[in-house]
């Protein structure tokens, strides 16, 4: 009984192995090139499909991370943020904080690296099959204040709440009411040992009580964000402003 190369394909479509579909002629021509055994050619069709997969997953929690942009940590120039060390920088990079639900909090003045630090973190917890969510303190508060009626906020937050790594961007840069810093409790509270957070902010915690107006809340925020964390403090001169482009 012989098969077709089509009705071969078709059978891997339908167990949805679509990318091994597409690619099986050449793969058939390469078993019988190099002669491979059965158990080879199954090891490098699989394995292709894995790839495929992982790579299709990448793409997906990447889309669903929402970042401003994409920077790697190899990009994050040790040379111009002294404050922190390259085998710090490698430390953060291994991850093992993640895995132990750890909080990380960057400090510091604007345009220092603290959301570039931040999304490169990012991106490297989606490499290893995290997921990420990411999202401006701007961006969050209306969400959290449209949740109860607006189904694309319904779904954005509901992606925050599941992710392995929240990364909320420039904490504390607006004053909130006692019905903004109540909901945002209520969204740490939710992370609080499900998911580390990591957060950029120019204010230090200390400050944060005369932005949130409610002590009592924000000893709450404090103590679940500071519980298990690591605060970073970053210095030195605004990199936008130092190489900031002109006209003339």
């Amino acid at each position: 009984m012989s098969y077709s190369v089509e009705s071969l394909q078709r059978q891997f479509k339908l167990f949805r192995m679509s990318e091994t579909a597409k690619e099986l002629p050449d793969f058939l021509r390469k078993a019988e090139s190099h002669s491979w055994t059965y158990q080879e050619f199954l090891h490098e069709l699989l394995s292709y499909e894995e790839s495929c997969r992982e790579q299709k997953m990448i793409e997906k929690h990447l889309k669903w991370a929402r970042f401003p942009y994409q920077k790697s940590l190899n990009e994050f120039d040790l040379q111009e943020q002294r404050s922190l060390s390259s085998r710090q920088l490698k430390q953060l990079k291994e991850l093992s904080w993640l895995e132990q639900s750890f909080n990380l909090i960057f400090l510091g003045p604007p345009g220092v690296g603290k959301t570039h630090l931040a999304i490169g973190l990012g991106l490297e917890a989606i490499q290893n099959g995290q997921r990420v969510s990411f999202i401006s303190m701007g961006e969050l508060i209306p969400l959290l204040k449209t949740e109860e009626y607006l189904r694309k906020a319904q779904i954005q937050l509901n992606r925050i709440r599941k992710a392995d790594l929240v990364i909320i961007d420039d904490l504390m840069y607006m004053a909130m009411d006692q019905h903004e810093a109540n909901l945002f409790f209520h969204l740490i509270n939710h992370l609080y040992e499900r998911s580390s957070i990591i957060l950029t902010s120019n204010k230090g915690p200390e400050d944060w009580g005369e932005l949130l107006g409610d002590q009592g809340i924000t000893t709450a925020i404090l103590d679940r964000l500071l519980h298990r964390s690591e605060v970073i403090h970053l210095n030195g001169e605004s990199h936008r402003i130092k190489y900031r482009k002109s006209i003339f």
